[in-house]
């Protein structure tokens, strides 16, 4: 028992613990620097498909179980096609109209649809904290995604939102935050068809066949819709697409089951907002991304959002600890003065005496 806990305290486990999200910010970065020389949905194909072969070979040396059953396939099939074609096809098509550090944030505020999902599915509660953070969540992302003209109108009411009207559709389909949103919300079903994949499927295995299932649409429709898919890409952007699909897939997912599976599902989930940090980094030291104050301030309400989301029950916990604590301590302090009361009582009465 010693030795496990020494382990789990090791620096080398909490570097591992971190790196998921690590590998995740850092990819959207690189996919970023490639996006210029490449179609979106090629891209979006190279990173999910073979980092599924990747992860399925893996499954193999692990003795992991084969899925058996039409449910199992069916499942697994559903959750490729949302939780890969359509969440990789969405992040990929976003990146080209937004930064990846941006991009990054939308795609993580995926626990809060996540928790709103799970509330109605599964009856889970959200509680005061989940609530709040909700709360924050929607206006941060609000504040990412509405175009700025627009929200500078509405604060100051100087007839902008107005003008705007007529063509704000228009700018948020061309929007790659809204895109990346879309991407979040893809995240999110697949996040909540888990649930019912694992009922019949392992879940690592079930993790790369839904990526191969998922980057087959992806490749078909690249070779309807896009031209040129690899004729500009150079040596460093092999390199990043390659970086992209064995650490930012396949090494990223296999880290992140073991640690789950390991237990560790809670740290895991409160480390989430660490991914858009190393993207929002990056982004700015690669490829000189900068956002401006309004962006600032809706990425910081979307990371406060997804912690008090992600730590709800913890927070809870904690907020009825010092409730407890407190009324122990106002009920001693009562008892302190009603002792100190009969004390100085005593002597009144002999004096009578």
């Amino acid at each position: 028992m010693q030795l496990k806990r020494a382990e789990a305290s090791s620096p080398i486990t909490s570097l591992l613990i971190i790196a998921p999200f690590f590998l995740w910010g850092t990819a959207m970065v690189a996919m970023k620097g490639t996006m210029p020389h490449t179609t979106p949905l090629f891209m979006a194909g190279v990173r999910l498909l073979p980092a599924g072969v990747l992860i399925l070979i893996a499954a193999v040396f692990m003795g992991r179980a084969t899925p058996k059953g039409w449910k199992a396939w069916l499942w697994i099939a559903l959750f490729g096609l949302v939780d890969g074609t359509l969440f990789q096809g969405f992040l990929a098509e976003g990146l080209m109209r937004t930064g990846a550090g941006l991009g990054s944030v939308m795609i993580d505020s995926q626990p809060i649809a996540v928790a709103l999902m799970a509330r109605v599915l599964f009856g889970e509660m959200i509680g005061l904290w989940g609530w709040l953070g909700l709360c924050f969540g929607v206006v941060g992302i609000s504040l990412l995604g509405l175009p700025k003209a627009w929200i500078m109108g509405l604060l100051h009411g100087d007839g902008a939102v107005l003008n705007l009207g007529g063509n704000l559709w228009e700018q948020l389909t061309h929007n790659g935050q809204w895109l990346m949103l879309l991407a979040a919300l893809s995240m999110a079903v697949g996040t909540i068809l888990v649930r019912y994949v694992c009922k019949y499927a392992d879940p690592v295995t079930a993790t790369g066949w839904h990526m191969v299932f998922g980057g087959i649409p992806l490749f078909l429709g690249s070779g309807f819709w896009e031209s040129q898919q690899w004729v500009n890409l150079n040596g460093g952007d092999w390199l990043a697409l390659g970086y992209s699909t064995i650490f930012g897939s396949a090494i990223a997912y296999a880290l992140f089951f073991y640690f789950a599976s390991s237990g560790n599902l809670t740290s895991l989930i409160s480390l989430t907002f660490l991914t858009p940090i190393f993207a929002l980094l990056f982004g700015n030291l690669f490829l000189g991304e900068v956002l401006n104050s309004i962006q600032w301030f809706g990425v910081s309400l979307t990371l406060v959002s997804i912690y008090l989301i992600n730590q709800r029950d913890r927070l809870l916990q904690q907020f009825k600890r010092g409730q407890e604590y407190a009324a122990s301590q106002a009920e001693e302090g009562l008892n302190l003065v009603q002792n100190r009361s009969a004390a100085i009582e005593v002597p009144s009465e002999i004096s009578s005496r």
